[in-house]
């Protein structure tokens, strides 16, 4: 299969001409409109190195509605606590910067390049993005960052500094998205981490139906995202959620 080379121009072929590895297209550049295209069509950049820019679609694609997170009994436990100091969108920068220098499993490098992480404060900036912060002593020690278009969070990555800080990040960014009657969390591919949370394959078809409803049917929240729940207080709202 040949995959798609992009130009300067602001296109993106059709998600099922899309790799089996999930590849849709090679090239362009990280520009604010390209973004949110890539976002609004189902997908996004993932550089690898020693090949171009690699952009990608997968089938099947890993997500989680908010209201179906899954919370375990430690993770309860550290919610009831309400340890750290939450907020959003109050250091984005700092976010990315320590997603970046994260190690994961199996990981040498990262793919939070430079200028991934100049192309996402950009998003940032412009409303697009947004971040999830964990304060321990006015030290940032946990947080996630993301893409919110319509009714849909794209998480992009996450990191932890102190225990559970990153856990009770993602809860309280699920609480919040309940509130805010979100269709969806985007987690993209699977990971051991997030099927605890209760994410799961949906077919790419599936998942592009949901996104075109939810871009056609919610409004895109692009001001200061503003924190209105505790720690504990998120869980009461995930245990309604999954009552009703």
């Amino acid at each position: 299969m040949t995959i798609f080379e992009l130009s300067k121009n602001l296109f993106f072929p059709p998600t099922k001409q899309a790799s089996q590895e999930g590849i849709i297209a090679f090239g362009g550049d990280l520009s604010l409109d390209r973004l949110v295209l890539a976002y609004s069509s189902g997908i996004f950049p993932w550089p690898h190195e020693g090949y171009p820019l690699l952009w990608f679609c997968p089938d099947p694609r890993f997500c989680l509605k908010p209201e179906e997170i899954i919370i375990n009994k430690s993770l309860q436990k550290a919610l009831k606590k309400n340890p750290y100091r939450l907020s959003f969108d109050t250091d984005f920068e700092k976010v990315i910067e320590h997603c970046a220098k994260n190690k994961r499993p199996d990981q040498s490098g990262t793919w939070i390049t430079d200028e991934i992480i100049s192309a996402y404060v950009n998003l940032h900036r412009n409303g697009f993005a947004h971040s999830v912060e964990a304060y321990e002593n006015n030290t940032l020690v946990g947080g996630i960052y993301g893409i919110s278009l319509g009714g849909i969070f794209f998480g992009e990555s996450m990191f932890a500094l102190s225990p559970n800080a990153s856990k009770i990040a993602f809860a309280s960014l699920a609480a919040h998205l309940v509130l805010w009657n979100f269709d969806l969390i985007d987690c993209q591919a699977y990971t051991e981490h997030l099927s605890r949370f209760g994410a799961s394959e949906y077919k790419r078809e599936k998942f592009m139906q949901i996104l075109k409803r939810s871009l056609k049917t919610k409004p895109t929240l692009k001001a200061p995202w503003q924190l209105t729940l505790n720690a504990a207080d998120c869980l009461k709202i995930l245990c309604l959620a999954k009552h009703e």
